[in-house]
């Protein structure tokens, strides 16, 4: 979970003293909050993803059952170390250590999860980021993006906040905006090679 607005020494402090400092691996709130993210996926599966600010790698052990590959990355070395060393049953999952928008991997992706991440973000930086995420998603593919709706110190905004800027995003089509008073989970879709919305997962079975 970090990004390069916050500067890079707030997170080497958090890590210093604890493989996991935010107890993403323990908290029945982060539990349940992951399982949400996976179950808002419009498709059943998906060719390639890309998960940035990945911390421990908790998320991104339940997007490898969803995909063919999975790109994971983090700022911080000591959480790639964790992130890897948690996803290594899946040989299919790769953790880098990139920091992101200044960094970006090669390649398109149908599938990209921003988690508990665009809250550090300057607005610039921000939106750089999210042109590069639009950019590099393939049409009709899957942009999710989850976050903490409670003002931090370290933040840059909420997770109300951000859904709002992601939702003025130029090339993106809203799926699912499921809020709770702890986090805002959100779901789009970039246009089809058509120019059109992506079909429902009830269109795609002929239900509607």
């Amino acid at each position: 979970m970090t990004g390069s607005g916050t500067p890079t020494g707030y997170f080497d402090t958090m890590y210093r003293d604890a493989d996991d400092p935010w107890h993403l691996t323990e908290r029945w709130y982060e539990q349940r909050k992951y399982d949400l993210t996976v179950a808002a996926l419009p498709l059943p599966r998906y060719r390639r993803a890309f998960e940035p600010a990945c911390s421990v790698g908790e998320l991104t052990r339940r997007l490898a059952p969803r995909c063919d590959a999975v790109l994971a990355c983090d700022r911080v070395a000591s959480a790639v170390r964790t992130a890897r060393s948690r996803t290594a049953e899946f040989p299919h999952v790769a953790v880098e250590r990139m920091t992101v928008p200044d960094e970006w991997p090669e390649g398109a992706f149908d599938l990209v999860v921003l988690s508990e991440v665009l809250y550090y973000f300057e607005p610039a930086q921000l939106d750089a980021l999210l042109a590069r995420t639009v950019a590099s998603l393939e049409p009709g593919g899957t942009l999710v993006t989850v976050h903490w709706d409670h003002p931090v110190p370290e933040h840059r905004s909420t997770g109300t906040g951000v859904a709002a800027v992601v939702g003025a995003t130029a090339g993106l089509h809203p799926v699912a905006d499921h809020r709770e008073d702890d986090f805002v989970l959100q779901v789009h879709q970039r246009a089809g090679h058509d120019g059109q919305p992506p079909a429902s997962p009830a269109a795609r079975e002929g239900l509607v």
